[in-house]
């Protein structure tokens, strides 16, 4: 099996389509049609379902991609690291995160080390925490600053950032807002904005009202911080939300949780395995992580 045959098949996964796999490789359409059924015969099972319009993953096919991307991964750190030794940073820092992080100034972080590493160049994708997890786990993202959504496992390690209680957000003629705080119980009947399922603090918002046994309704479902605390503002709804995000809208009421135990937004770096972590990543949580660093 050879690295190209793994590169080859990546894309065509990713774009499900020859030609413009192809195109995108800068390889001819029969050359990587070629490429395919070598790996197809190597591994003696069909890897994709062909259409005269596109092609989809079969079951083996869904088997390999994520190893492949991780071997690739690997392949790609292996090259920075040598040339990191020689001197020299550059190659591709591939960040995930998630909106309205906290513990981290993430323009801040990445101007800064731009300036140390002009060589490097930058990608940045933004998601709920769920999916940029599954893609550091599987080799797409170098690190991601994100929620704690899962326990550690061999593709993924977190770096502790940051800590802090959920909070409701309600407009000031609420019933609930000279309360005081508030119990999830006293919730359960309010409309609610919150944010798509994969987001850190809807996964934990969820998890508290089901630990209390409070089914809630999300009546509006937002996927950018701004919008949800618009809709709050209207008294469209209540929304339970990190501590921090209280400042970005003084009109609003700001009500601590109570009745929790010990549930808490906690913000974390996410990282492959330490064998596979690209020297740019590493690069950058070393300035993360310097206390005389200025954003």
């Amino acid at each position: 099996m050879e690295l190209r045959h793994l590169q080859h098949f990546v894309a065509v996964a990713e774009d499900q389509h020859f030609t413009r796999a192809a195109e995108r490789l800068m390889v001819s359409q029969s050359g990587l049609s070629a490429s395919i059924r070598a790996l197809e015969r190597e591994l003696q099972t069909p890897l994709f379902v062909r259409t005269t319009r596109r092609v989809t993953l079969t079951e083996a096919g869904r088997a390999l991609l994520g190893e492949a991307e991780r071997i690739l991964a690997q392949v790609r750190s292996a090259h920075d690291a040598v040339a990191a030794v020689q001197g020299v940073l550059r190659g591709t820092l591939s960040l995930g995160t998630e909106q309205c992080i906290a513990g981290v100034d993430v323009a801040g972080l990445l101007a800064t080390f731009r300036r140390s590493h002009p060589d490097v160049e930058i990608r940045l994708r933004q998601a709920g925490s769920e999916a940029i997890a599954d893609e550091v786990a599987a080799g797409r993202l170098d690190l991601a600053f994100a929620i704690r959504t899962r326990g550690d496992s061999d593709q993924l390690r977190s770096v502790p950032l940051s800590s802090e209680p959920m909070t409701v957000l309600c407009h000031p003629s609420h019933r609930l807002a000279l309360a005081g705080a508030v119990t999830p119980q006293e919730l359960g009947g309010e409309a609610f904005v919150d944010f798509h399922p994969d987001w850190g603090p809807r996964r934990i918002t969820d998890e508290v009202f089901a630990v209390a046994s409070v089914r809630r309704t999300v009546t509006l479902e937002v996927n950018d911080v701004h919008s949800l605390l618009d809709l709050v503002e209207e008294g469209l709804g209540v929304a339970v939300v990190p501590r921090h995000f209280a400042h970005k809208r003084a009109a609003l009421t700001a009500l601590p949780v109570k009745g929790t135990g010990e549930t808490a937004y906690e913000t974390v770096a996410m990282l492959p395995p330490p064998q596979a972590t690209s020297p740019a990543a590493r690069a950058l949580m070393d300035l993360l992580e310097r206390p005389d660093r200025q954003d």
